[in-house]
């Protein structure tokens, strides 16, 4: 149940479908893995969240993201963001947990959850982080299937989700720009709605992949490029998506900020509050974030007077 506004004018994935025809890109996006991490983001007009699999992993389980959570765990996780926030949410569903049986019941899953699209990737199982070595690919014709199969079951249970095809081939052993083209087309022929590629060497190889899609929706993940793209170069490369990681933001200012609790104790911490004065988040502002004021109405409605009094101060 949300406790914000829960009225929705329209379903996520029908919006993601807009704006994905928009053509407006990059989409400003945020990536994270908790409910209060797509509700922050929402509440200051953000319009997409991606619930990020390393960031599940690593937060929500304290484990590395070496393919060590389940399907279940996913889907869990998915559906507490889903359900907090009005925005689409697009969903790290890893391998897919499966072959593409497994992939149609994972699929299944996602889209019941709330997703409004979902990204499987073509690295072998277990998986691991998409910037590591020792990565493995599977087949083109595996990671075919298992689209097929995903296609197939998005479109019986709602043909507007997203549904985007990863691939690892570029960093994977024996890996090459060639294969992540090759895969690519092979990708977006088996259905792919989006073509996410991962760990892409440099602007030169960023452009070759463009140019061999160039009215495709392509998503890059671009952390191994330096110096980092702008945001201008997002918007010339037309990349579908600009994006951060919440946890590593959040995991530095917690970082220093322990560091600097530890030497000054409770001090640093009423320093924080009040450098901080008026900020929506401060003190008790995670209640409103939550819409606890939907809480005290629907008591206020519905609880007998008596109980009600609860509400009025001493002596009133």
């Amino acid at each position: 149940m949300r406790f914000r506004d829960d009225l929705i004018k329209i379903r996520p994935s029908t919006e993601l479908r807009r704006l994905i025809a928009e053509k407006q890109f990059p989409i400003t996006s945020v990536s994270g893995s908790t409910p209060q991490h797509a509700q922050i983001a929402e509440s200051l007009g953000v319009r997409l969240f991606t619930m990020s699999g390393s960031a599940v992993s690593t937060e929500l389980f304290g484990l590395p993201d070496a393919g060590l959570l389940s399907m279940t765990e996913v889907i869990e996780a998915a559906k507490r963001v889903c359900n907090s926030v009005s925005i689409p949410v697009v969903v790290d569903c890893d391998t897919g947990y499966g072959n593409p049986v497994g992939v149609s019941r994972t699929v299944s899953e996602v889209i019941k959850a709330g997703a409004a699209g979902f990204f499987i990737e073509d690295q072998t199982s277990p998986k691991r982080c998409g910037f590591t070595e020792g990565k493995e690919v599977v087949s083109i014709e595996d990671m075919v299937g298992k689209l097929r199969a995903a296609k197939d079951m998005r479109d019986k249970l709602d043909p507007d989700v997203v549904m985007m095809a990863r691939t690892d081939a570029r960093n994977a052993v024996g890996g090459s720009l060639d294969e992540v083209i090759r895969r690519g087309h092979a990708y977006i022929e088996a259905g792919a709605d989006v073509l996410m590629v991962v760990a892409l060497k440099s602007r030169d190889e960023l452009r070759a992949v463009r140019n061999a899609f160039p009215d495709f929706p392509l998503k890059a993940v671009v952390h191994s490029i330096r110096p980092r793209l702008t945001a201008a170069e997002y918007a010339e490369f037309g990349l579908l998506t600009q994006s951060f990681k919440m946890n590593v933001v959040a995991s530095m200012a917690l970082h220093s900020f322990i560091k600097d609790y530890q030497s000054r104790g409770v001090d640093a911490y009423n320093e924080l509050l009040d450098a901080n004065k008026g900020h929506p988040l401060v003190d008790f502002g995670f209640l409103e974030l939550t819409g606890f004021q939907k809480v005290v109405e629907l008591e206020q409605r519905y609880l007998p007077a008596e109980a009600l009094t609860k509400y009025k101060a001493d002596g009133e």
